[in-house]
């Protein structure tokens, strides 16, 4: 069962402020090498940055334009590392990069993906290609003045699961983590840090104690230090909003393509959902507070005009069936352009009065393992508690002990255990759960046995199961963030979500 007592007995070694990615694989970390861990989430796991990412798992082809090599190098090891132990929400993925006489010239593509195909020693994915899209299927959906490019590889994974998956694994090696939870304040008291939390869910407030504090608040972690902790702090970030769209599907096969624009970024246009095309990202300065944030009508004109820039089938506004956009909290390094700020990060440890603080500012998901294991070597020589060994980087996580054969034979396996189950379910539960699809079918041994049809192919006892095991709370949870099934249902079955979910919580 997912844990959120509140008992108090005792310091807990580690408090986490902050449910995204770094928080939940900091908390994972920690709790593996035998340290007590509380970690709260002011509302549900991956509600913000981390649900909102372009959904790669990559080294950061761009980077190297930056000399960000030691970044890159770091998140191509990394990649290698994650697509073995979360390979049902982890896979490989071919990206198709045109190229025309406008764009960057093809000797520094070339040189950029040689560097790319190199920089890590660990690497199994297939090196890049040039390729004649006169010839090649990807140049299909391609405008006849794009004749030549590259083919590169990279992963994609399913981002809001990655974070629930670190956090459920953390709690089953017995960390306390508990969602719709609010750090009111907090102060060092005799070596600990006395911590004021707020349950949001009923309003009560209550106090627990640590020996050490991570600042893992992703937006807010500069807020945190000045306004709630009244810290003062050298370090500051830098928000830039990322905004993405979702049309129909532009283009078969499942490739995804690369496309630069005149001002030089990037924008990415990835098969979704088997129905839709994922297109992203803006790179918006953002000054205003963090929080929920949404495309701008200009984003979206921008976005559009870019695909349509490679594409033979253009898109308009009103072909956008969803958007989101989210903040990235990137370590403020003076940079005046927004796309150039670095994607590193910084840790920033405080050890006032024997209760160390750790401050986490940048980063992103690719390296997320990398920094809990490099946060937790920080902490060690402050906080004993936390220096055992490191142990994430070969440890599945929950669901990923898949077995032999990748994917396809896990569920080649899934279906012959539950030949009952509609192909296409068996495939989503497999893609969003691996070996953990058992737990979610029990004994069912028909597709009425699995419960109430809720939408889709979306059944109570799935529901259920993200109850009681993933924290899910409200039907945002479960159609946006457990899944993107909020794609696929009509807004009577998203109702009839939401009235199942309000009546397991009363």
């Amino acid at each position: 069962m997912a844990k959120s007592s509140k008992s108090t007995s005792g310091p807990y070694d580690v408090l986490i402020i902050g449910g995204g990615v770094n928080g939940a694989g900091i908390a994972r970390d920690a709790a593996g090498r035998g340290a007590s861990v509380l970690m709260v989430e002011q509302d549900d796991l991956a509600s913000y940055t981390s649900s909102a990412s372009t959904k790669l798992i990559h080294g950061g082809l761009r980077y190297l334009e930056y000399y960000e090599f030691r970044l890159v190098r770091e998140a191509l090891t990394e990649r290698e590392r994650l697509l073995k132990i979360a390979p049902h929400i982890i896979w490989p993925m071919h990206f198709v990069l045109p190229h025309s006489k406008t764009d960057r010239p093809a000797w520094m593509l070339r040189a950029g993906l040689f560097l790319y195909d190199h920089l890590a020693s660990n690497m199994t994915l297939p090196k890049s290609r040039a390729v004649n899209f006169s010839t090649h299927s990807t140049g299909v959906p391609l405008k006849g003045d794009f004749k030549k490019g590259f083919i590169y590889s990279d992963g994609w994974v399913q981002d809001s699961r990655l974070v629930v998956l670190n956090a459920m694994d953390a709690a089953e090696r017995g960390a306390d983590i508990r969602t719709r939870t609010r750090l009111i304040n907090a102060k060092r008291v005799n070596g600990l840090w006395e911590a004021e939390l707020e349950d949001r869910t009923t309003g009560e407030n209550y106090t627990v104690q640590a020996r050490g504090m991570v600042n893992a608040a992703g937006p807010w972690v500069a807020r945190l230090l000045s306004d709630t902790l009244k810290l003062p702090n050298s370090k500051s970030v830098r928000l830039v909003k990322g905004s993405h769209i979702v049309v129909p599907c532009l283009f078969d096969g499942p490739q995804a393509y690369i496309f630069q624009n005149p001002d030089k970024r990037i924008v990415f246009a990835i098969p979704y959902e088997q129905k839709f095309t994922l297109i992203g990202t803006t790179d918006e300065a953002w000054k205003e507070d963090p929080g929920k944030v949404d495309i701008s009508p200009e984003e979206v004109s921008y976005l559009c005009s870019s695909v349509n820039r490679y594409f033979k089938k253009n898109i308009k506004e009103q072909d956008v069936v969803w958007t989101y956009a989210g903040l990235r909290p990137l370590y403020d390094d003076a940079s005046a352009n927004a796309s150039a700020v670095t994607r590193d990060y910084v840790l920033d440890l405080d050890t006032r009065d024997n209760a160390p603080l750790l401050s986490i500012f940048g980063g992103k998901i690719t390296t997320y393992r990398k920094l809990a294991e490099h946060a937790l070597e920080k902490l060690a020589p402050v906080l004993p508690a936390v220096a055992g060994r490191s142990w994430t980087a070969e440890k599945a996580l929950p669901g990923g002990d898949i077995g032999e054969g990748g994917f396809a034979a896990a569920l080649e396996r899934l279906t012959r255990a539950a030949p009952w189950l509609p192909e296409s379910l068996a495939w989503r539960l497999m893609r969003n759960y691996g070996s953990r699809a058992y737990e979610i079918i029990g004994d069912a041994s028909s597709l009425d046995d699995m419960g109430e049809l809720l939408g889709g192919d979306l059944t109570s006892r799935e529901v259920d199961y993200l109850i009681e095991r993933e924290w899910a709370r409200s039907d945002e949870d479960v159609l946006w963030r457990r899944s993107k099934l909020g794609l696929h249902l009509n807004q009577a079955e998203r109702q009839k979500v939401a009235a199942y979910v309000a009546a397991r919580k009363a």
